[in-house]
């Protein structure tokens, strides 16, 4: 963003916290080893892309206090602080992180224009969507549902078809609002 006020960077930390909520009311997709297949990554990878790294990683934390909370906002109604140890707490604390990283790359990448923006989107949203992402989730796994690592990773691979469809959405969106809103700053280098 070109210009963040106090006032707009707390809107749109607030937008986002509630856009990662509207994403939970999608229903999950059960996998055996009890981490579910949610939307609500795709909600990380647009904050990332979409919000300085500091606001990114705010809106999650925001999402993320509220369902420490106890309110329903996880895909499927859950909450409270029992998610937070499930197999699958290791992918939500890896929100706060792979929102940021997300939003690091998008920024730090070069090229500007509408042309590299998807490219840098895209990119970013893998590195940080996935692979940071993962990182918490595996080691989640490793210790919570104590599975081997390599157990863990290969649990995992059933997550990332799906995720790089999310990495496409995402660059989708990121180009739509970087043409239909030009205020936002995403056609150049982003300043935040």
């Amino acid at each position: 963003m070109t210009t963040a006020t106090p006032s707009r960077s707390l809107s749109l930390v607030a937008l986002f916290a509630a856009l990662m909520a509207v994403f939970g009311l999608i229903p999950k997709i059960d996998l055996p080893f009890g981490v579910p297949i949610t939307i609500q990554t795709l909600g990380v990878m647009l904050a990332g892309c979409l919000l300085a790294p500091r606001q990114a990683f705010q809106a999650l934390l925001l999402f993320l206090g509220a369902v420490a909370l106890g309110l329903p906002l996880l895909s499927g109604g859950r909450g409270g602080l029992g998610v937070f140890v499930a197999p699958s707490g290791g992918f939500l604390i890896g929100m706060l992180f792979g929102a940021m990283a997300t939003s690091w790359i998008m920024r730090a990448l070069p090229g500007k224009g509408l042309r590299l923006l998807a490219l840098r989107a895209f990119a970013a949203s893998v590195v940080g969507g996935i692979v940071v992402e993962y990182a918490f989730g595996i080691a989640g796994l490793v210790v919570l549902a104590r599975l081997t690592p390599w157990q863990a990773a290969v649990a995992s691979l059933a997550f990332v078809p799906g995720d790089l469809i999310k990495c496409v959405l995402c660059t989708l969106v990121v180009h739509t609002v970087a043409r239909s809103i030009p205020d936002w700053g995403l056609e150049g280098r982003i300043a935040a």
